[in-house]
């Protein structure tokens, strides 16, 4: 993993909320924008389900799970390109996008095993501050004491249409991509290991009806203006 030298003026920030929000997108360009390092722990967690799958463990398989762990290493590297996940040195990054994946992440997602491990690999990585993190439990477990929280959220409908323009090809519906987009929120704010909660001091903001640009804007004024209170 990429190592960050520490920085007294740098600030961690969670960035929370439901599939298709947006929080890659925006993670990205506020960390591009402030100069820090950008972590997409969603990525890690497909890049876990992919690996799974190729073997045939089942998301319930804790004790093959464990063992597959201890043999994977899972690495971001950020190009021009933008960023690639590598798992033992093989370019996944649009394996683990496949639609098998997408369906199936949140069942090992909800592994405890699974969890235990990119949690405490996440926190290594943002232990020297300056570091963008998004996903569905930053804020309330992976970085409880981030410096700034946010909980990007939009409508179910709204999230289906953005993930339905990104496909390259249609292999399933509108209708079809909204259902389950509901199914994985229900999945992630059901699951009883670290599920998906907004946290109490984090920052909402509804993207529905918003750029990127606008959004990414907002952030980077709520983390400048926290930057500054620290001063």
């Amino acid at each position: 993993m990429t190592q960050q030298t520490g920085d007294c003026d740098r600030i961690n920030i969670a960035i929370d909320g439901p599939a298709g929000a947006g929080k890659s997108t925006v993670a990205r360009l506020v960390a591009g924008q402030l100069g820090y390092i950008y972590i997409d722990t969603g990525a890690m967690y497909r890049a876990v389900t992919l690996s799974a799958q190729r073997l045939a463990i089942a998301a319930d398989q804790d004790e093959a799970l464990s063992l597959l762990l201890d043999k994977l290493e899972i690495a971001l590297i950020r190009g021009e390109e933008g960023q690639s996940v590598l798992v033992n040195g093989e370019d996944v990054t649009a394996d683990i996008r496949s639609l098998e994946v997408t369906r199936e992440v949140s069942y090992y997602a909800a592994s405890q095993s699974i969890r235990e491990v990119l949690a405490s690999l996440q926190r290594e990585m943002a232990a020297r501050k300056g570091v963008v993190m998004d996903g569905r439990d930053i804020g309330t477990h992976v970085l409880p004491d981030a410096e700034v929280k946010v909980f990007l959220t939009a409508s179910a409908r709204e999230r289906a249409l953005r993930r339905y323009k990104e496909m390259n090809n249609h292999e399933i519906s509108l209708d079809e991509l909204e259902a389950e987009i509901a199914k994985r929120d229900y999945l992630d704010t059901k699951r009883e290991i670290a599920p998906l909660i907004q946290a109490e001091d984090a920052y909402v903001l509804d993207s529905s009806g918003m750029t990127i640009e606008e959004v990414v804007a907002d952030i980077i004024r709520l983390c400048r203006t926290k930057l500054a209170e620290a001063k």
